[in-house]
């Protein structure tokens, strides 16, 4: 099997007695835009302080989200409060997800919430534009 960069080249040659035969050439292809573009790909490199600093970020925020969803089933919280005004932690949470740790609310009713407020299941809190925050805060604080 030839590797990104190489191509297959068949050539047509012939035979003793005129009968065509293949036969098959390797060429290596290698352009400077393929190597800058393999470059780009790669992950920067991070200290392990810096890895280590993110790995705390993430945990605290998951724990964080973790609390949310709780006091979200418990109702202790409003998820119409949390789209007006929400915390910098739900900036990259799927509303889905929150939408399913409400009580009584389960894929089905998550979805067809989501579709009569025409946002995507895969939209996150700080991708709602404000018509999106607005009408699902009122359908929510309606039921």
């Amino acid at each position: 099997m030839p590797s990104s960069c190489e191509r297959w080249v068949f050539g047509a040659g012939v035979q003793a007695g005129g009968v065509p035969s293949a036969r098959v050439v390797s060429a290596r292809m290698s352009s400077p835009a393929q190597d800058s573009l393999d470059e780009h790909r790669a992950t920067p490199e991070r200290s392990l302080d810096q890895r280590m600093d993110a790995l705390g970020r993430a945990n605290e925020v998951r724990a964080l989200r973790a609390q949310l969803k709780r006091d979200l089933k418990a109702g202790r919280v409003s998820i119409g409060a949390l789209l007006l005004d929400q915390p910098a932690y739900l900036e990259t949470a799927k509303v889905f997800g929150m939408l399913l740790a409400l009580p009584k609310i389960g894929r089905v009713k998550a979805t067809k919430i989501l579709q009569s407020c025409r946002v995507s299941p895969s939209k996150t809190f700080g991708g709602l534009s404000e018509r999106q925050r607005a009408e699902l805060a009122g359908h929510l604080n309606r039921h």
